[in-house]
């Protein structure tokens, strides 16, 4: 079975891409939760986090990335939040890790 996220990364499937390079994806959430809402995917089909395994320069490449992004979409300044879900009860919906930068808006805490 074809992973979604896999399909992104190579460019099989349509997406709104802010950014590409060899090792991650930066895209626009298909189903926004704020006015600033993009995916970091990594190239590499990693299931989870839990399933993170030597992977750890990767991980922080997502995470710089998404830096990069907030950034370059102008609310590095104002303030973002950097989302993480792992498996169905912490609400991971694609078995691919991916990290969410969701911005724009302020932030209500507890989240979920």
């Amino acid at each position: 079975m074809r992973c979604v996220f896999c399909d992104i990364a190579e460019g099989k499937s349509p997406a709104d891409f802010v950014i590409k390079d060899n090792e991650v994806v930066a895209i626009r959430d298909a189903h926004p939760v704020a006015p600033v809402h993009i995916l970091v995917i990594p190239k590499k089909h990693i299931p989870s986090l839990v399933d993170v395994d030597g992977d750890s320069e990767l991980i922080s490449k997502m995470i710089s990335t998404a830096v990069i992004v907030a950034k370059k979409v102008n609310i590095s300044g104002r303030g973002f939040r950097l989302v993480w879900n792992c498996r169905a009860e912490g609400g991971q919906t694609v078995d691919h890790i991916h990290l969410h930068l969701i911005g724009g808006r302020q932030m209500k805490w507890p989240p979920g």
